[in-house]
């Protein structure tokens, strides 16, 4: 049997987002959505950081440059919000390079801009 990675502080993150696209549905832009869930998060005492500086490394050395997320949470989880028709290849390449270059483990990849929400778990394979 395979442990899933943060499984209790994914649900928690994905249920807070179901909540907000219940209530708002499709539709709006993403700032929107990030707005609405930094909200949640606060009601549902999910610890996040919103829009956080990520550290980039390359050949074992910080680059100058850095990633922003939409929100870290459990200061481990980095989370993408998209409000698209549906989640691209390039979208998840975009969530997996972030993560290999931020040394985070895992990504969450949501997409608001549906009738259902739908979201993709992205686990770091360098890791």
């Amino acid at each position: 049997m395979t442990d899933i990675l943060f499984k209790d502080e994914s649900y928690a993150i994905i249920g807070a987002c179901i909540k907000v696209h219940t209530e708002l549905g499709a539709g709006f832009l993403e700032a929107v959505y990030q707005e609405s869930l930094e909200r949640e998060f606060l009601k549902r005492n999910i610890p996040f950081q919103r829009q956080p500086k990520l550290s980039l490394y390359f050949d074992g050395e910080k680059l100058k440059k850095y990633y922003i997320a939409d929100f870290l949470c459990y200061g481990s989880i980095v989370i993408e919000i998209k409000a698209t028709s549906f989640i691209s290849e390039m979208n998840i390449k975009q969530l997996q390079n972030s993560l290999k270059a931020s040394k985070h483990r895992l990504g969450i990849l949501i997409n608001l801009g549906t009738s259902s929400l739908t979201s993709k778990r992205i686990l770091n394979s360098s890791h």
